[in-house]
């Protein structure tokens, strides 16, 4: 069974992903990983990609297909494969098709921008650690410091209202009209309310697999 998971950034697709790829013993393709991995091993894909973004451009679509029909020639895609973060645009979406790539399942996990900026602005982090607190959610024991060390906690960049604004502006535009892609497609597409707790979403996800393989 091939998924594809959509959804705005910090809708938790990651989170899910990881439930369902041990769930189904099978792998999460990140084209992010796949584009470090053919760099770093110097494959002829690789080297293309590396250049590319040595000029600063974005790698092309055929590029970022290419890495896709390779990775999923290897043996641990045989039982399937869950798509991170791909495709993210119709073109790629249709260059899966035309490559007779077929996939099985979509997940749409829905989150409202109000609720994605304050999942993603309030978060905030130790940084010599790691650790990950939530001014909102998962506060630290006292404001702004660590529980272990008492060090400063930090808000990166990354997670600043402004930047997630813009993060959620470029989803709805490039990536949003996947979603109307997939739902005329033919392929079972599911809806699931990104703002129920984790293990509810888990158990959601697991319902509708489990409804597709009928």
């Amino acid at each position: 069974m091939r998924i594809i998971f959509l959804g705005p950034p910090g809708a938790g697709k990651g989170t899910q992903a990881q439930f369902i790829c041990q769930d189904r013993n099978i792998p999460q393709i990140s084209t992010g990983d796949m584009l470090r991995n053919a760099i770093a091993e110097g494959t002829k894909l690789g080297l293309e990609a590396q250049k590319i973004m040595e000029r600063g451009e974005l790698v092309s679509d055929d590029v970022i297909l290419g890495l896709v029909r390779d990775r999923l020639r290897q043996p641990d895609c045989e039982n399937g494969c869950l798509f991170d973060g791909f495709p993210r645009t119709v073109a790629q979406a249709d260059g899966l098709n035309d490559a007779n790539i077929a996939v099985d399942v979509v997940f749409e996990l829905q989150l409202s921008d109000e609720l994605i900026v304050r999942r993603i602005s309030g978060r905030r982090v130790h940084e010599e650690s790691g650790r990950i607190y939530h001014i909102e959610f998962n506060p630290p024991k006292v404001d702004h410091l660590d529980d272990v060390t008492w060090q400063p906690l930090v808000q990166r960049h990354d997670d600043s209202e402004a930047v997630v604004r813009a993060r959620v502006e470029v989803y709805r535009e490039q990536t949003a009209p996947l979603v109307d892609y997939y739902k005329n497609s033919g392929v079972r597409y599911f809806e699931i309310d990104g703002d129920a707790t984790v293990d509810e979403i888990r158990n959601n996800i697991r319902e509708r697999l489990i409804a597709a393989e009928v």
